[in-house]
């Protein structure tokens, strides 16, 4: 891709995904993940219906008469975007493959943590961590974040989410908001999730494509496997090939669930074709 056309699809990321964090997503956003507390502001005169245990009683007896402190938000937090690059993400049978409504998603929460001054950073992995961009403030570093997800380039196809979580623990040591973004094809990562729920406020989004749930009745057919570049054919015309499938899918997608539920994460599911903003909004108002 060269130069003149990436800019045109960052530009154009930029604009949809922006509307959405200004119009929709900013202020739930704001209500969902708190501050790491409450800092001293100012002091003001008493008001009818102050708390009295606001009252500065140092101020109020030099000037005699009441006045009280006021407390804001200590807001700054770190967002961290955990995004699946592997080869399993470039797949697609709707409108957008699942690696691109994975973009979008990333940057309109991206811009919603920049509407509250927070720091972003992003960590693209397979089954290693292929980049890692620590968090920093401001557009211009959205926009280098999205350029890097509409075109990098992994080293590897495959996927290991457990590795991915320990390069995570190893490189944030204060509390951060983390958005890990995959179609969750993987195993064996939920003694691993465990321990970063511990200290992060972990969210899994899992983008996928309905046509991956079951394999249709073609006959027989030739398969690649885009995570090892496998060829090999199958017998769809196979009732048991099919529920074979079927049940391989389920396993995954309900490890999925159940290891993020144990260990006190949240998730949130969005097929390609259907409407991401829904299910963000639905998941921030549900936990604000």
């Amino acid at each position: 891709m060269d130069t003149k056309e990436l800019l045109k699809k960052v530009r154009k990321i930029e604009i949809k995904t922006r509307r959405l964090s200004d119009h929709i997503f900013g202020g739930e956003y704001h209500s969902t993940f708190k501050g790491r507390g409450m800092t001293f502001s100012e002091v003001r005169q008493y008001q009818f219906g102050d708390d009295v245990r606001s009252i500065d009683w140092n101020v109020t007896a030099r000037y005699n008469e009441p006045f009280v402190k006021v407390f804001e938000e200590e807001r700054e937090l770190t967002m961290m975007l955990m995004v699946d690059v592997s080869g399993s993400e470039l797949f697609g049978t709707s409108n957008q493959f699942k690696n691109e409504v994975v973009t979008e998603i990333a940057a309109t929460l991206a811009f919603s943590a920049t509407q509250n001054n927070d720091k972003i950073g992003l960590i693209l992995f397979s089954d290693k961590v292929e980049l890692y961009i620590p968090p920093k403030k401001g557009r211009s570093h959205v926009l280098r974040i999205i350029r890097e997800l509409i075109e990098f380039k992994p080293e590897s196809k495959q996927t290991n989410l457990a590795e991915a979580l320990k390069f995570l623990t190893n490189v944030m040591k204060k509390k951060a908001i983390v958005f890990v973004l995959s179609d969750f094809i993987a195993d064996d990562y939920e003694h691993t999730m465990k321990i970063v729920s511990g200290k992060h406020d972990v969210t899994g989004i899992r983008v996928f494509d309905k046509r991956e749930e079951e394999i249709p009745n073609l006959g027989v057919v030739q398969m690649q496997d885009e995570e090892t570049n496998e060829l090999m054919l199958v017998n769809t015309s196979s009732k048991k090939v099919r529920q074979n499938y079927s049940k391989f899918y389920r396993d995954k997608v309900n490890y999925y669930k159940e290891s993020f539920s144990r260990s006190g994460a949240g998730t949130i599911d969005c097929r390609v074709d259907e409407s991401y903003v829904r299910k963000l909004l639905g998941y921030f108002k549900r936990r604000g």
